[in-house]
């Protein structure tokens, strides 16, 4: 197992999923959330991205086909709530209610779809065909990581950044969320209509 470790492979992973998650663009949502009153757990939020990760790299296919789902339906399922998030940050306003949890906005949105979403999950699965798992896996935990520690030290760090710059980049990445959220509806609604 531990001759098939290639930190090539494990950089690799970490890059591309960092990219995807891009968890320190979404810091103006999390701020967002949290300035609406949503409970965020750190380790609760990364652990269920984490075990959503796994969850699918191993069952994915056979999960959503249990239920009658192919990925292009669970892409847009995704690109709704992202695209209802994205809303919320460009126009103030809540959308959706914030019902009081135990786990409060750490499994959703946080977990899925804003760390495990769609996106990241296939291409996490994707990674599958290129890399050795124990890799894959390595540089998946390197990025739960780093998410847990951002939104450990989400005061500190907005503390860093300062009010005004928060609330631009708030505006900002709402707008670069819907665009994500159309793009991923887009592509997968094609995908639905096509099959």
């Amino acid at each position: 197992m531990f001759h098939s470790i290639s930190i090539v492979e494990i950089f690799s992973t970490f890059l591309v999923m960092f990219a995807i998650i891009d968890i320190t663009g979404s810091i103006p949502i999390f701020v967002s959330m949290r300035d609406k009153g949503s409970k965020i757990k750190p380790l609760q939020a990364t652990a269920a991205a984490l075990i959503l990760f796994i969850g699918f790299y191993f069952l994915g296919d056979a999960l959503l086909h249990l239920f009658g789902i192919d990925m292009p339906s669970f892409a847009v399922a995704g690109s709704v709530v992202l695209f209802i998030l994205a809303a919320e940050m460009i126009l103030g306003r809540d959308i959706i209610k914030n019902e009081p949890t135990s786990s409060g906005a750490s499994i959703v949105p946080i977990a899925f779809p804003l760390i495990a979403g769609p996106g990241a999950i296939t291409a996490f699965i994707s990674l599958h065909a290129e890399y050795q798992t124990i890799n894959i896996m390595i540089g998946l935990a390197l990025n739960i990581i780093i998410d847990y520690f951002v939104l450990r030290y989400l005061d500190k760090i907005t503390h860093w950044l300062g009010a005004d710059i928060i609330y631009v980049l708030r505006k900002f990445f709402g707008v670069i969320l819907l665009a994500m959220a159309v793009k991923l509806f887009a592509g997968n609604i094609m995908a639905i209509f096509h099959a």
